[in-house]
């Protein structure tokens, strides 16, 4: 199957919410809980718990009706984050790659008093959880811990589409 520029994007967002929680997932207690020395507001626990939920927030907003968007939580545990993260990351990119589905929704309506087209929550998911990686990165090394290199050209060469040319590589 041919992988639309949004399913990438998606699928990026999946290998980086992966990669940040399970960098956080071999600190201790004191430096997830340590507060921010920057105007972030919130400590590494907090902002990834909030990352994961957030990004379950907006799957219910794309696909249940206002009346079934109960809000549902996962234990502070890694290994329930990290299955969090990942099953909501997996129906996102199932959504993508079915852009007639979301298309064919129009307008949402929004737990605060807001109707929203679906393209825009799509990228609020991607630029959310960005920011909030980014903080994390931020917070973590200050702790003076070396955070995850997460960013697209990263995520290319995991994925081998970016590619050194030489020896042989040819496009």
């Amino acid at each position: 199957m041919t992988e639309t520029i949004l399913g990438r994007l998606l699928a990026h967002n999946i290998w980086a919410n992966e990669q940040i929680i399970q960098a956080c997932s071999s600190i201790g207690d004191e430096q997830l809980d340590a507060e921010p020395q920057s105007a972030t507001i919130g400590n590494i626990r907090s902002t990834l718990f909030h990352l994961v939920t957030s990004q379950e927030g907006y799957l219910r907003l794309l696909t249940l009706p206002l009346e079934e968007r109960l809000e549902s939580v996962p234990s502070s545990s890694f290994t329930e984050l990290r299955e969090f993260a990942g099953q909501s990351g997996a129906a996102l990119l199932s959504l993508a790659r079915d852009d007639a589905e979301i298309s064919m929704k129009g307008r949402l309506q929004t737990r605060d008093g807001f109707y929203v087209e679906p393209w825009v929550i799509l990228v609020q998911v991607i630029n959310h959880a960005t920011e909030h990686r980014e903080q994390i990165k931020s917070m973590l090394s200050f702790l003076g811990i070396t955070p995850p290199s997460i960013d697209g050209w990263d995520y290319g060469e995991f994925s081998k589409a970016l590619i050194p040319i030489g020896k042989g590589n040819r496009g």
